[in-house]
């Protein structure tokens, strides 16, 4: 199939409950791309399709998914962005378990340096957990889906004020729990906890149901890294207690939280980064 004349639909990678992602090529600049499509006549989710281009557009980052092209295709909506061949972090996370503790630290570094490139343009993630991080092949991290973003200096949008929650409840803020508005920091206490699962193979907090889990984000202190893996360097698992406090005013920004991880954490520079081999999907 061919969309808008342009992009030739080659592969589906997969299917969501509002719209499918295909690997494309490119018939003008002969390149591979992918492609989202929001369901024809799924025009409750179209404004926030319509912001995740525009958002995702702002950012020009490594480690950020680049965002290539938006339009419509008859009354189907659509995105173009880069193609990352590899596999998210849920996944990598199901095959192994826990990660090597210079290539977890590595990965959250680079997790950190997209966030604060997005947060330099005052782009707010909201939703940062594995399965909206990338791994390419030779371990470079690209954080996708900017569904739920929004911009810091907007004011809070209709599903906000109707105290609505968007995120997933293994690694939401405190203050995203309660209902109040997400804040840069809200995106690097998400990084705690994706870091945390990286290194002891558990979220920070666990539960019969999402609202127990949502209850101990805001109220809870998770047991220290280093007990649950002895091998965890002190420093390390201090810091990462430090990314899960319960005020935001204690977090390090994104900036702080990639140079503390690169130069202090328990990695190599990212070029010496481990380059196991792909993941078997």
């Amino acid at each position: 199939m061919l969309l808008a004349d342009r992009y030739e639909l080659e592969e589906l990678l997969g299917r969501g409950a509002v719209g499918e992602v295909w690997r494309a090529g490119d018939q003008v600049l002969g390149r591979p791309v992918a492609v989202k499509l929001l369901r024809a006549g799924e025009m409750t989710d179209s404004a926030r399709f319509r912001r995740e281009a525009r958002v995702a557009a702002c950012l020009n980052h490594p480690n950020v998914v680049s965002m290539y092209d938006f339009g419509s295709h008859g009354d189907q909506l659509y995105q173009v962005m880069e193609l990352v061949d590899g596999w998210n972090l849920s996944q990598e996370r199901a095959l192994r378990g826990t990660l090597a503790l210079h290539e977890a630290s590595c990965i959250a570094a680079q997790i950190a340096a997209g966030l604060s490139a997005a947060h330099r343009q005052g782009v707010v993630h909201r939703d940062i957990k594995p399965a909206n991080v990338m791994l390419t092949p030779d371990r470079t991290v690209k954080i996708a889906d900017f569904g739920i973003a929004r911009f810091a200096d907007e004011e809070a949008s209709a599903l906000t004020a109707t105290r609505k929650i968007l995120g997933t409840a293994d690694y939401l803020a405190p203050e995203r729990a309660l209902g109040r508005p997400a804040q840069t920091a809200s995106d690097v206490y998400s990084l705690g906890c994706v870091l945390y699962e990286l290194l002891t193979g558990r979220p920070p907090f666990s539960g019969a149901t999402s609202l127990a889990v949502v209850q101990q984000q805001v109220g809870a202190a998770p047991p220290p890294p280093v007990l649950l893996r002895g091998e965890i360097p002190q420093p390390l698992s201090d810091y990462l207690l430090q990314l899960l406090s319960k005020e935001p005013a204690h977090w390090p920004t994104a900036a702080q939280t990639a140079d503390w991880l690169s130069t202090t954490g328990p990695t190599p520079a990212p070029a010496q980064c481990p380059v196991p081999l792909p993941c078997p999907l």
